[in-house]
């Protein structure tokens, strides 16, 4: 699966690993900083209202 975001670098990245490892597991998903949007890619079924709250209360969006 594959979220779009509004991560920009490493530093953005590193501010949701902890969320995203606690929801989906450290091995389970990725962000590619190299391409111009950066999407979230996700190796597990997980909803989007699961994700918004761990991007949102950090001040990130993501959508579908």
């Amino acid at each position: 699966m594959k979220y779009k975001t509004t991560l920009k670098c490493a530093g953005c990245v590193n501010a949701v690993r902890k969320g995203l490892d606690e929801k989906l597991g450290p091995d389970n998903w990725s962000v590619d900083l190299d391409q111009p949007v950066k999407y979230l890619e996700v190796k597990d079924e997980v909803s989007l209202s699961e994700l918004k709250p761990i991007f949102e209360k950090l001040g990130y969006q993501i959508e579908a």
